[in-house]
């Protein structure tokens, strides 16, 4: 196989990051949709878009500002290249600014309840597919990992590397089956979201020890961002389990 793939619909040459991340969009909505109808929702038709369409902007800005942050040096020496600025993005900037903007817009909103639980498995069916594209992408993508030889690494054009989107992908789909499971248990609202973001975030707190990035006070910019996102859900886990238990926390 030759990094990066294209694909090709009739006359069309298509990034195949671009087809994947497409297809993650639209298959994570429908996967929302049908766990919506399934399991019911007690926000209302408009309050429910609004929160979804905060989310979609909080985590646009929220992927591109990580992303930069993560490398001050390079954005120091490209700050006044446009394309530059637009391009790179990262999952868990997205998620950490899309959450925010969506708990700005329930405060407004005086929504008490958590809404979370319904995105916790179409995230991880979206961010799936998603990473395949990236493994396509190879080291264009800027999201495999660094050089390794152990036997499953990919050559991806530069010599064998660890293919990190894949370990992703195997991580995810563990992930969503582990949900689904726990569904069939007792739990409190918003607990499921929290268990998919604290296993997302430590996941990739240790998966990026594996790529090659700039370090910011021995740890890298992602790592920073996840490191604060696991205490935050940490803590909203401890308070849930007590909560189940009978316990006030």
């Amino acid at each position: 196989m030759s990094f990066p793939v294209v694909i090709y619909l009739g006359p069309l040459a298509l990034n195949a990051h671009v087809v994947f991340e497409a297809l993650a969009y639209f298959i994570g909505f429908r996967t929302y949709s049908w766990g919506r109808k399934n399991a019911g929702d007690i926000v209302r038709p408009s309050t429910r878009w609004t929160i979804i369409l905060s989310a979609a902007i909080g985590g646009a800005i929220g992927s591109k500002l990580l992303h930069h942050l993560s490398s001050p040096s390079r954005l120091a020496s490209h700050w006044h290249d446009p394309v530059f600025i637009m391009g790179g993005k990262t999952i868990v900037g997205g998620l950490l600014g899309g959450l925010l903007c969506v708990e700005a817009v329930k405060k407004y909103y005086g929504i008490k309840q958590s809404t979370g639980d319904l995105f916790a498995i179409p995230l991880c069916v979206a961010i799936a597919i998603g990473r395949i594209g990236c493994f396509l992408s190879g080291v264009t993508d800027d999201t495999v990992g660094v050089h390794t030889q152990l036997p499953w690494g990919v050559d991806f054009g530069d010599g064998f590397r660890h293919p990190t989107p894949l370990y992703e992908i195997l991580f995810l789909l563990f992930l969503a089956w582990a949900i689904h499971k726990r569904k069939n248990h007792p739990y409190f609202e918003g607990q499921l979201f929290s268990l998919f973001m604290f296993s997302y975030l430590g996941f990739r707190f240790l998966c990026d020890f594996l790529k090659d990035y700039e370090i910011l006070f021995g740890l890298r910019g992602i790592q920073w961002a996840c490191l604060l996102g696991l205490i935050h859900y940490g803590l909203k886990l401890r308070v849930s389990a007590a909560r189940l238990n009978g316990v006030h926390p």
